[in-house]
């Protein structure tokens, strides 16, 4: 005989999007319904906080990624963006983003203000976008980035692609 799992709702943000839990350091996601863990700390690799955002919205563990707060320092830096950016996380922490990243094209006339638009959306009052940023030292390199809010405590998460 064959069981059925029991339907659940699923866990929503404020906005209506479904939600779902991420290592910030390793990425590997889980639902946020799935049974609670006795500890915020991943049970899968042991090193990063389980964080929630936008199911559209939350990196693959293959993903480098990024978690900033309001006064723009990073918070988090998953495993595949301390490879990236050949620096330990603990080295990045409380580092300012622009050391890391910068707009892909700073003099267009239509580029986006990255630092007022990670504030925004670490302050909750943005949605989650995309846009192009580049290395801070490398020129010629580009990443698409998906940047939307991303919690708990309130950050933005900025997904490298």
């Amino acid at each position: 005989m064959r069981r059925l799992r029991a339907l659940r709702p699923a866990a929503v943000d404020e906005r209506g999007q479904e939600l779902v839990s991420f290592c910030g350091h390793c990425g590997v996601r889980r639902h946020p319904l799935d049974a609670t863990p006795a500890s915020r700390v991943c049970g899968q690799c042991g090193l990063g906080l389980v964080l929630q955002a936008g199911a559209d919205l939350a990196p693959r563990p293959d993903e480098p990624f990024l978690i900033i707060d309001t006064s723009l320092s990073v918070c988090a830096m998953s495993a595949a963006a301390e490879t990236l950016f050949a620096i330990d996380e603990t080295d990045a922490v409380n580092k300012h983003i622009a050391d890391f990243l910068v707009p892909a094209d700073a003099n267009a006339p239509s580029a986006e203000n990255l630092l007022t638009l990670l504030v925004d959306v670490a302050a909750g009052s943005r949605e989650a976008c995309t846009t192009v940023v580049r290395p801070r030292q490398e020129y010629g390199v580009r990443f698409w980035a998906r940047i939307g809010p991303c919690g708990s405590p309130r950050a933005a998460l900025l997904v490298l692609s």
